[in-house]
């Protein structure tokens, strides 16, 4: 590992223009430290060039779209996480992982980073059956005060009050959301016999299923704030499900929600 003596006399002679691959040349340091020593000193003195800093209403006073947050919120609660910085990141980063199933969902968690961040830029990585949707900020945490360690269904999740305004506001956004991470819509079917003959009906239903009561809280909540009748189904996996069945209540959920795409 280089000495803080290396590190120095890099940056000395980065400072003078000369380039990374002859610094790590001269010193025998490998071209990506050059680098990161580079970035941290451009990023220490305020001379990143382009660099714009990430929105962030707490910090800096920066207006928030609040129907995109509430959205992302929903998202977040279901399947996303942040990431801390570490030796390997410099920053902090929001994951929001999408089955590759639904492009339109995936589409729709890009939309929102670029809404609530501006300035900065979402990207796609690559798994398996999916992608990981993410966006890198050090304002995440501020965001998303609900990130701490260990899985969400082990610690509490409440909202924080400015959130709680920002869901009442526009519920539907944060219920789409929550829907597009842990729900579905789907056809179910019965059958019915009548003057001994069976006929079989479908209807449409809305699922919503997570390990956490706070988050299965938060939903019902406000599903009973938009006049959405629910009940508890069956759990699986060890997690809660919520069903949404009743005519009346799966049209109103049809108009602001609608199947995943």
């Amino acid at each position: 590992m280089a000495t803080r003596s290396t590190r120095e006399e890099a940056v000395l002679l980065l400072r003078q223009g000369v380039r990374n691959s002859e610094v790590s040349r001269r010193l025998g340091v490998p071209t990506g430290t050059v680098g990161s020593w580079k970035h941290k000193d451009l990023a220490r003195r305020g001379k990143l060039p382009g660099r714009k800093r990430s929105a962030c209403p707490h910090c800096y006073g920066d207006e928030l779209n609040r129907s995109a947050y509430a959205y992302l919120l929903g998202l977040y609660l279901g399947d996303g996480h942040i990431l801390l910085p570490n030796e390997y990141r410099r920053t902090q980063s929001l994951q929001i992982t999408c089955d590759d199933k639904w492009p339109g969902v995936m589409n729709s968690a890009e939309q929102a980073m670029r809404q609530v961040l501006p300035n900065n830029t979402p990207c796609r990585v690559r798994r398996i059956g999916c992608h990981d949707v993410k966006v890198y900020s050090n304002h995440l945490t501020c965001l998303f005060p609900q990130h701490g360690p260990g899985r969400k269904h082990e610690r509490t999740i409440a909202l924080a009050p400015w959130q709680q305004e920002i869901v009442d506001a526009h519920p539907w956004e944060f219920l789409r959301g929550l829907i597009h991470s842990d729900g579905c819509r789907i056809t179910n079917w019965a059958t019915h016999t009548v003057a001994g003959i069976t006929k079989r009906y479908e209807y449409p239903r809305y699922f919503f299923t997570n390990t956490s009561t706070d988050i299965i809280g938060l939903f019902t909540a406000t599903l009973d704030a938009v006049g959405v009748r629910w009940k508890h189904a069956s759990r699986s996996n060890g997690g809660f499900n919520i069903s949404v069945a009743r005519k009346e209540s799966v049209a109103l959920m049809d108009v602001h929600i609608g199947p995943k795409y």
